[in-house]
């Protein structure tokens, strides 16, 4: 299968993994549970760090929709700016409170 279309995402401020094994894609993001992704056939999943996961395949709207399930799953915070996100997003961040 040549892959045409690759989604990146980037955990930032989290210590969490992602194991992509077949079609389950098991990810621990800080919460008590581990949290299951069932991949579908024409999407693959690979890690290439403990942080950066690379979603590829032939259809973009398959791709993107399950970027978007994992990116659902623990969405930037507007304040820190930690949780997942896609490579190339810019997340503007609030200002905290004032003294």
């Amino acid at each position: 299968m040549e892959a045409r279309f690759v989604c990146f995402l980037q955990v930032i401020g989290y210590k969490a993994s992602t194991n992509p094994q077949g079609s389950v894609s098991d990810s621990r993001l800080g919460f008590s549970h581990e949290i299951r992704l069932f991949v579908t056939p024409s999407v693959r999943v690979y890690c290439l760090k403990h942080n950066i996961t690379r979603c590829m395949g032939m259809d973009l709207d398959k791709v993107t929709q399950f970027a978007a399930s994992v990116k659902s799953c623990k969405p930037p915070e507007v304040y820190k700016g930690r949780g997942i996100r896609y490579q190339n997003e810019v997340i503007q961040k609030k200002p905290g409170k004032k003294k």
